[in-house]
């Protein structure tokens, strides 16, 4: 009886379990198409601005400019490279995580120049502060809630960081999504700002027109619309991660979900054998009691009979 009590609790367990996983299912499926719907109505937006910055700098590739200086003098040890790394705030979500720190780690961390971490996210956070990694920023509450703001905060840092020449490259580690069941973790270089390769995309607009009139002039313009233009950047990593995040987590979710339904299979099958075990063991001791005093009946009437 202690062994059906035992599975029976197993079973609740489990149960309980599985009403916890479907609940955070649905709630990251929420947040998933919320966060598809802000993004989608900012994308027309930012597009525009990078169909801009991919004009002005192959229209006046001639131009040296504050945010195309790749400060050539600058090399090995002596060159400091930012990133910004983007995890969630909580567990629950695969390899999501760990896919991030993992890319991170093998291409900025342990090479021939300095690496400054801009950690957004608890995750990283705390896998970083376990490893004893400095971290020369934090970028709280940023995971949880993108915002346009929070994009521009962190672009304002990095450029201010950039061109005051703490850091002579920034880059950004993310997770985009590849297709609607899976994710990747990429990089995306962001500063300095290289005309043939922007936000990593290696796009030219279909038509541009070399003899574009900039006025005041086309450094004017691009003070304008860069500080925008790497907002948007950042704003875009920022909902990609965030969707991936709710995307792995509900496929997590859902794995777990038929994890838990196994294992009720057979744990009921479990139950139900132990049942049918106790149900036929009290079969034979019921039948073997009556057969015990058919006998003891048999011989008392066989004694009477001598007897008389």
């Amino acid at each position: 009886m202690a062994g059906l009590r035992e599975i029976s609790g197993r079973i609740r367990s489990v149960r309980d379990t599985m009403k916890i996983t479907n609940a955070m299912y649905m709630i990251s499926s929420t947040k998933l198409r919320k966060a598809k719907s802000d993004a989608e109505l900012n994308n027309p937006y930012f597009e525009a601005m990078h169909e801009m910055l991919v004009s002005i700098t192959h229209s006046a590739d001639h131009l040296k400019h504050k945010y195309t200086d790749k400060r050539p003098e600058k090399k090995g040890a002596e060159r400091t490279h930012a990133v910004i790394v983007i995890t969630a705030d909580k567990g629950l979500c695969g390899s999501y995580n760990h896919n991030v720190v993992k890319l991170t780690d093998e291409t900025f961390l342990n090479r021939d120049f300095k690496t400054v971490l801009y950690v957004v996210g608890e995750a990283g956070r705390q896998y970083y502060a376990s490893r004893k990694v400095h971290l020369e920023g934090q970028f709280k509450y940023t995971a949880q809630n993108p915002t346009l703001h929070r994009a521009r905060l962190i672009c304002d840092k990095m450029i201010d960081d950039f061109l005051s020449g703490r850091v002579d490259d920034v880059s950004i580690v993310f997770t985009g999504m590849k297709d609607q069941l899976s994710s990747e973790a990429r990089v995306m270089h962001l500063l300095p700002i290289v005309p043939d390769e922007i936000d990593g995309r290696s796009r030219i607009p279909e038509s541009y027109d070399d003899d574009l009139n900039f006025s005041p002039s086309a450094s004017v313009v691009m003070d304008i619309i860069v500080p925008d233009v790497l907002t948007g950047y950042i704003y875009s990593a920022l909902v990609d991660s965030y969707c991936s995040e709710q995307n792995d987590r509900m496929l997590a979710m859902d794995s777990a979900d038929r994890n838990a339904g196994e294992m009720i299979r057979n744990l009921s099958v479990q139950y139900n054998r132990e049942r049918q075990a106790m149900i036929t063991q009290e079969i034979i001791e019921v039948a073997s009691g009556a057969k015990a005093q058919k006998k003891a009946k048999a011989r008392r009437v066989t004694t009477n009979e001598e007897h008389n």
